[in-house]
């Protein structure tokens, strides 16, 4: 055993019996969401789909399970399995991508399911997952615990939160989740992997949550370091965050009748692959020149978007024009409105 796995083991003595308190409250607590195979059903040996569960943990990346919920009905009504969404056109699985955000993500999807498509099968441990493009280091133990039942751990925000509290950590944030993802598999039952991941998902979702935790409802109150001190809501400590960079540029609404000016955006970099409305490039500082047939038109407000890395200021021009103009095209602004991502969205329903 390595040192770091000793250590682990030597803290998860002190919370012996927590894995059995947590899987007695989800057994009758347990989120009924679209994507599970909850505790009764396993128990009548039902066994998770490894599709829909990598499905499910890819759309909820930095998003709300309602949000996610509707995304998941349309792809797996539209695929209904992993070969399927593998021989999907690329440009319709982007379009209905749209709205969810991070279309690397998207990208990636398309990738790892034709790796699975090619090979026929699944990969069924964390390692041997996380070989598949856009799989890291939680959905590789999220799929392998849920839908392959091997002990392995999955920690997401939720689950660094409550471990956190549990343990009060006070250190560097940095060295807190590495001890955190120890402690987290350490403590993995290996009977029931895919149920203790889904019970800690359900914990941090509604009982331990970032503000106004419901400590009088949470069945691991009695191991909770933070409730002791009584200082729930101060962890996790973390570092702060720096403010983000402001970028800005334009954005052109370009209408011919009902019909609207888009391009596709190139494969690689922000956005790539997606349909968009003609823009500017975004600069930290100054303005990018503009294409020279967008030099008319009207300035008619402002779109505001925050991605990851930096906040995007965009002037809305609505323009009209006759013909299209070289790497363009026309598009039903109805259909257009729905393949857009947010951003252009955004600016489409400001120009309309």
């Amino acid at each position: 055993m390595r040192s770091g796995e000793k250590t682990a083991h030597a803290v998860s003595t002190r919370f012996d019996g927590l894995p059995a308190a947590l899987l007695d409250w989800y057994a009758r607590h347990a989120r009924d969401l679209p994507w599970r195979i909850g505790p009764g059903e396993r128990a009548r040996g039902v066994t998770p789909d490894p599709y829909r569960v990598w499905l499910a943990e890819i759309m909820l990346q930095q998003t709300t399970v309602p949000h996610a919920a509707r995304y998941f009905h349309a792809f797996t009504e539209t695929w209904p399995t992993v070969e399927d969404l593998a021989g999907a056109d690329d440009g319709d699985v982007m379009a209905a991508w749209a709205g969810l955000g991070y279309y690397a993500r998207a990208r990636n999807l398309l990738k790892c399911a034709r790796a699975v498509a090619e090979a026929g099968a699944w990969p069924k441990t964390e390692d041997a997952l996380r070989s598949l493009p856009g799989i890291g280091a939680y959905t590789a133990g999220a799929v392998a615990a849920l839908a392959f039942g091997e002990r392995a751990p999955a920690v997401d925000g939720n689950v660094d939160r409550v471990f956190a509290r549990l343990l009060a950590a006070k250190g560097p944030w940095k060295e807190e989740k590495a001890r955190i993802a120890a402690l987290v598999r350490a403590l993995v039952p290996a009977d029931r992997p895919g149920e203790f991941a889904e019970a800690l998902m359900d914990l941090g979702a509604t009982i331990c949550t970032p503000k106004r935790p419901n400590c009088l409802l949470c069945p691991v109150r009695d191991w909770c370091a933070a409730h002791g001190e009584g200082e729930v809501e101060r962890y996790p400590v973390k570092p702060e965050k720096k403010a983000r960079p402001q970028r800005r540029g334009e954005v052109y609404a370009v209408f011919r009748g009902g019909d609207v000016l888009v391009e596709r955006r190139p494969d690689r970099g922000l956005l790539g692959g997606m349909l968009a409305l003609p823009t500017t490039e975004w600069l930290e500082s100054g303005m990018a020149e503009r294409p020279g047939w967008a030099d008319g038109g009207d300035a008619i407000g402002e779109v505001r978007h925050v991605f990851t890395h930096f906040e995007l200021r965009l002037t809305v021009k609505r323009l009209t024009l006759a013909d299209a103009p070289s790497g363009f095209e026309w598009m039903s602004a109805d259909e257009a409105g729905e393949a857009f991502p947010s951003v252009f969205r955004k600016a489409l329903k400001l120009a309309r």
